[in-house]
């Protein structure tokens, strides 16, 4: 019997005042977007913010609907809207925050799995890593170097080719 380890490397920053301009400009914007979300039900207020290779910058944030199954993470807003704005550039960093006056919201957090494999394919699609930077309201601050790193057996278009 064999046995395998899976182990991420990610940097911790305190708030934002070590991040360089841009990341710190993405945070921001990150947490400053979150009110757009609409989210009646939860409350739970999320937005991605991604910087593009061109250096612009796009953002989602998530849909809530009635008809539970029907709303859309703020994550794979972020995707469908790159992807039909401008879709001959690439991400090259994704911030994102969250808001809550229901639970505690300084720390950081990670997609779901949805979004997690959504974002796995994206990478794939192009393949090209994204880096994450995942905060809540205020504090902590993860980089992740890829999405792949939180997703390590993520399900990858190759899987389906024989």
């Amino acid at each position: 019997m064999d046995k395998g380890k899976i182990e991420i490397t990610y940097i911790i920053h305190s708030d934002d005042s070590s991040l360089n301009n841009s990341d710190k400009e993405l945070v921001v914007k990150s947490r400053e977007t979150t009110s757009e979300a609409y989210a009646p039900y939860s409350s739970f207020r999320v937005s991605a913010v991604a910087r593009m290779e061109n250096g612009a910058l796009f953002h989602g944030t998530n849909q809530e609907n009635a008809s539970f199954p029907a709303g859309i993470c703020a994550e794979r807003v972020l995707l469908a809207v790159v992807s039909s704005v401008c879709p001959n550039y690439l991400i090259e960093t994704i911030a994102i925050s969250y808001a809550s006056n229901l639970v505690k919201d300084d720390y950081p957090l990670a997609p779901c799995g949805i979004c997690r494999q959504s974002l796995i394919e994206y990478e794939a699609r192009y393949t090209k890593r994204v880096r994450l930077l995942l905060t809540g309201r205020k504090g902590l601050i993860y980089e992740i170097n890829s999405v792949s790193d939180i997703l390590p057996f993520g399900f990858r278009p190759d899987n389906l080719i024989g």
